[in-house]
This record gives C-alpha cells, structure tokens and sequence, in this order.
C-alpha cells in the first residue's frame, strides 16, 4: 500500500534545510515545495498561508481552512485528525459535539481552552465525508503543523486518536494499545489519548471503560503539567 511506504514521520520537509532558499511565496501553492523549519516568524504569518492554502486536492472541496484557536503559549498542544462538517463550516477546531465533548474533559481538570491549550488538526480542510486524510493530503500539511508545534512550543502534546498518532509519531498500534502512555518526540513529552468522537460512541463511565480510562489520562495530564510548569 502506498501508505505503508510512505513515511508519515519523515514528511514536511529536511530539519537541516535553510529557509531563505525557499520562495516563501510559493508555499501555499506548491505542494512539493518543503515547508522547511524556522521558515514562518510568527502564527499569524502561518494562519495567512493557511487559509490561501492550494498544496492538495481538499483545498478544492473545503469551505473554511482550519487552523487552530486557543492560546498561542499555552503548555499543551493537542492534535486532532482533521476538520468535521462543522469545523470547515466554522473554521475553527473541535467545534461540533466532540469539540463540546473536548471541552468538557479540559475543564473537570480546570484547563482554561483560552489560556492552557492550543487545538489543531493534522490536516487543515475537512476531508469529503469525514474520511481519513491520505498520506499525500498529510505530507502537504505536515509542515503547517510542525511550524504551530514551534512556535507555540508547548510543554506536552496530546495525539488524539490513531491518525493524529500516526503522522506525527509514527506509531502504527491501536489508540486502546498506547493511550495513557507517555512518548518522546523531539525532546516534547507527547500522550496519545481517545479521540473525543470515540467516546461519544461509548458511553459507560463504569471501571476500565473508555470514559474512565479517559478521565485517569487528562488528571495525569494536568499533573504533568502542574509539575513542568511550577503549578
């Protein structure tokens, strides 16, 4: 498969690249282009080549670009998989029901959506009927993501689902597997947890469930974070 052979985690283009060799310009258009590290001064300079954005095929059937929303400096940084029909309809991240899910777990640990955390998307326009986005759709994005990861530099990432956990990592084994654990990236501590869209399917709160195994992540989380950052 194409996708097996592609390799997710080394895309978005070469670490040791220099970003004045690039035509900076040419980046939205020019999905071969490398979106090179360091290349972006600022989010709001990213966000604009975001939303003129044409490096895949989803730029022709989206309505909003998707870029993020919460806290430029915030300690942590979570990733979904791409934007739903209300999220390309808003243009903005985890907006529908598991964004109102979302929410709701940040705040029993008192995360504040607008001070602690930072939401974006491994791909930044919705893909048709909410289908996983393609190697080729992600590799066009990686960059974007790699930039936000940057320049927001958050103390702790959290992957949430398989596909989040698969582009940046690229970790293979079931989000029920992993879930929980604490990973390296980059000198990042990074936590792959049930996407909140998973969680809307399984209701039970009893022991060991989805709910509950999500309720000991996002507390140790917020540990995590307390401890990083002085509480």
């Amino acid at each position: 498969m194409a996708d097996e052979q592609f390799s997710l985690f080394n895309a978005g283009g070469d670490p040791g690249a220099d970003p004045s060799s690039v035509n900076f310009d040419a980046i939205p258009t020019d999905g071969a282009l490398p979106i090179v590290p360091g290349i972006y001064p600022d989010l709001a300079t990213l966000g604009t080549h975001c939303r003129g954005c044409q490096r895949c095929s989803l730029a022709a059937t989206r309505t909003n670009v998707v870029v993020s929303r919460g806290s430029p400096t915030a300690p942590v940084l979570i990733i979904g998989e791409g934007p739903g029909q209300q999220e390309d309809e808003q243009g903005l991240p985890f907006v529908g029901k598991s964004g109102q899910l979302l929410e709701k777990i940040l705040e029993s640990v008192r995360f504040d959506t607008e001070k602690d955390v930072y939401i974006c998307n491994i791909v930044k326009c919705r893909p048709p009927e909410n289908r996983v986005p393609t190697a080729v759709e992600v590799n066009a994005c990686k960059g974007y993501l790699l930039e936000q990861i940057r320049l927001v530099d958050p103390k702790i990432i959290l992957l949430t689902g398989a596909t989040a956990l698969k582009s940046l990592l690229g970790v293979k084994q079931g989000i029920s597997k992993v879930r929980g654990q604490w990973m390296e990236w980059e000198g990042r501590l990074c936590m792959p947890i049930f996407h909140p869209a998973y969680l809307l399917r399984n209701q039970s709160r009893d022991k060991g469930s989805p709910k509950w195994l999500m309720w000991q992540d996002i507390q140790a989380v917020k540990a995590k974070v307390e401890e990083l950052t002085g509480g």
